[in-house]
């Protein structure tokens, strides 16, 4: 903890990480409860933070954050360049696969879906931009740490409540995992998160530079060994990321 109290700017920034955890808007009684604070003592604080712009409050009285804070981590970001030379081919990505596809970056300890583009079919996936997973519980996530160094990885893991929240034998059996998706390049599994849905994802980028993120394609197809949908989205995507990375120059 610092030495140097800021209690206004504190709670600010409780408000602020309470929301962004929490999938529906709060009240303010439900913000205070959960932050173990009085409604008075967090009323002046949300009326700022409306007035600035990053929460906003519903017809029914309660809060959400807004995409403020999102668009301003991007204002200088490097990833911007990312999203520049990566959305044509993740629409001719999406145009080859007939699949949804979206890419997401680290974000602390969880992983954020920065841009998605949609299937042509008449059915589709969407992510949200700005959305937050969990890192370890996605495809996206474990490609991403799959290829940091050991102490990067060590380091967010130690931060992540759900790494933490496994045992030994998880754990480790999740490092074998990580180890494994770096020697073949791609992360393939149903998903944990959604119900129906299989996820593929690979990296893109270079750690080093800054410019690091992930593609995934979900699908609402059933990919197994052999069928043969599997070997081509790996393909696609493997396409996909040598041509974003020529580009990059990485």
């Amino acid at each position: 903890m610092s030495k140097y109290k800021t209690p206004a700017l504190e709670k600010g920034l409780d408000i602020i990480e309470y929301l962004s955890e929490k999938s529906i808007p709060q009240s303010q009684i439900e913000i205070s409860l959960g932050l173990d604070k009085t409604a008075n003592e967090i009323y002046r604080m949300l009326a700022c933070l409306e007035d600035r712009g990053y929460i906003s409050k519903s017809t029914s009285g309660k809060y959400s954050l807004t995409l403020k804070l999102y668009h301003l981590s991007h204002t200088h970001s490097p990833i911007d360049g990312l999203l520049r030379v990566a959305k044509p081919f993740m629409e001719d990505l999406s145009n080859a696969t007939h699949q949804a596809c979206h890419m997401s970056i680290i974000q602390f300890d969880k992983l954020m879906v920065v841009s998605q583009t949609k299937s042509p079919g008449p059915v589709s996936l969407s992510v949200e931009e700005g959305s937050l997973f969990p890192l370890i519980k996605t495809t996206s996530g474990r490609v991403l740490l799959a290829n940091l160094n050991e102490n990067e990885r060590d380091s967010i893991l130690k931060k992540s409540k759900d790494f933490n929240e496994l045992d030994l034998k998880n754990q480790n059996e999740l490092l074998q995992a990580l180890q494994h998706i770096k020697k073949t390049g791609y992360d393939l599994k149903e998903s944990e998160l959604t119900l129906g849905v299989t996820d593929i994802a690979i990296a893109i980028g270079d750690v080093s530079s800054g410019i690091y993120a992930s593609i995934a394609i979900s699908s609402l197809t059933a990919l197994s060994e052999n069928n043969k949908s599997r070997d081509f989205f790996i393909q696609q995507l493997q396409k996909t990321a040598a041509l974003i990375n020529n580009i990059l120059g990485v």
